[in-house]
């Protein structure tokens, strides 16, 4: 599938390359709509933490049962636009970073999981960072065995397919397979039309 031409851009601006999605076998995420939205939490700076209504409603349920067991989940990062993915890139290039290592973590813009609404990044504190060592906490091990319950997925574990590296903290709501969220295909959002 060609790349909206406000995003091929976008990617030639920051140097990813056309082939990039299908090299990694990643389907283009179009950003979910405003009015789809939900407010879940406040992150660092008080962004707000976004998920679609449907998403929302089972990342509550996930965590209420997680805090019954005493384990506590908490969400870091949520819906991401195209125009804050490509921010993050822009950032770690700034800082002297090569354009294959921020791609390891982060998705290339139109690409990431973040712009549907459906994924989280989740930790065991406020104030933890997004590190592999997650998946040795408590909080990883009641995910593993019951984020799918509530429709949760560990979207890139080791040795995944995409050459994204292992973020056991990165989870993605799918609901069931005859709903409007398919878990293989990008969901009905839309493409902003100011990007640069």
């Amino acid at each position: 599938m060609p790349l909206p031409d406000a995003l091929a851009a976008l990617h030639r601006d920051l140097g990813i390359p056309a082939s990039y999605g299908a090299e990694r076998g990643l389907p283009l995420h179009p950003e979910a709509r405003e009015s789809e939205l939900e407010l879940i939490a406040h992150g660092d700076e008080g962004r707000p933490i976004l998920l679609v209504a449907a998403a929302a409603r089972a990342w509550r349920q996930m965590a209420a049962a997680a805090a019954a067991e005493g384990v506590t989940l908490v969400a870091v990062s949520g819906f991401r636009s195209v125009t804050r993915q490509a921010e993050l890139i822009r950032v770690r290039l700034d800082r002297g970073r090569t354009l294959d290592a921020i791609l390891r973590y982060v998705a290339a813009p139109g690409f990431s999981e973040h712009h549907t609404g459906r994924a989280l990044d989740i930790a065991d504190r406020p104030d933890s960072e997004l590190e592999e060592s997650f998946g040795s906490t408590a909080a990883y091990r009641w995910l593993d065995r019951n984020a799918p319950r509530h429709g949760f997925h560990l979207s890139y574990p080791r040795d995944n397919p995409h050459g994204i590296g292992y973020e056991p903290w990165h989870w993605c709501w799918r609901a069931a397979p005859d709903s409007r969220w398919p878990s293989t295909q990008p969901d009905s959002g839309r493409w902003p039309s100011n990007q640069p």
